[in-house]
């Protein structure tokens, strides 16, 4: 089957891709183009499906580069293929070097992809709610810079996530969101109960636009809602599945 990717006017030329599980080599729960190697699918299975991704970006599979998934605010700065090196323990990436495609794992979570065109410095972030909180997307724009970029000129998009219709979160979430900055009651809507409706990508991209770079938008695609082209954390233990599939987003100069 073949791969499908979603892209965005607004990163290009950078080549680049949101996939989603179509077109892998993955069974049972995992079916499809599962690239999470800390799940529990087959590991060659895995390798294959990277290794399929790797050349609809046109690079060598050492050359997919991607880190080590925390939920923190931490950025590496990447110059060089990783080859057998452990992945840095970060949420986001960054290089201004060709050939090299920077790689995101998400189920749910917010997958952003940046670029610069005129200064060639591209970024991927990992931004879950915590990520996003404890500001990952305005470290990513900063290291970004560092390596040249300029802010205004950068460009970012917000691949598919879990939509508000399908993110409740108890009180101790608000809380906490309240508690940084009472302006973000903006991206709750009530539920039942004490319960609320998170949103997600509009935090996201609320945190871009206030950042000063030139544009930023959302893909519009929910995670929990489409189980045929997307890996869903949420809708996985709701179903109550052993293991869930990661989606890869991947940007290259």
């Amino acid at each position: 089957m073949t791969l499908e990717i979603l892209t965005s006017d607004l990163l290009s030329p950078a080549k680049h891709g949101f996939f989603t599980r179509k077109g892998g080599a993955s069974s049972g729960i995992f079916s499809g183009l599962n690239c999470g190697l800390g799940s529990s699918d087959q590991r060659e299975v895995v390798a294959l499906n990277r290794a399929r991704v790797a050349e609809a970006m046109g690079v060598q599979s050492d050359a997919l580069i991607g880190v080590h998934q925390v939920h923190s605010a931490d950025v590496v700065t990447i110059t060089q293929p990783q080859g057998d090196m452990p992945r840095a323990r970060a949420d986001g990436i960054v290089t201004n070097q060709p050939g090299l495609a920077l790689a995101i794992l998400t189920a749910d979570c917010q997958p952003v992809l940046f670029h610069d065109e005129n200064a060639g410095v591209i970024g991927a972030a990992h931004a879950g709610w915590r990520g996003t909180l404890d500001g990952v997307l305005e470290s990513t724009i900063d290291a970004m810079v560092a390596l040249g970029a300029q802010r205004q000129a950068i460009r970012a998009v917000i691949g598919p996530s879990i939509s508000q219709s399908a993110y409740e979160v108890g009180p101790e979430f608000f809380d906490s969101f309240i508690s940084q900055d009472s302006e973000n009651a903006r991206f709750f809507r009530a539920g039942e109960g004490d319960r609320h409706m998170f949103d997600l990508p509009k935090f996201g991209l609320s945190k871009l636009q206030a950042s000063g770079i030139a544009s930023a938008e959302w893909t519009g695609h929910c995670t929990y809602q489409d189980a045929d082209r997307f890996y869903s954390y949420r809708r996985t233990t709701h179903a109550k599945e052993a293991d869930y599939g990661r989606l890869i987003s991947c940007i290259r100069l």
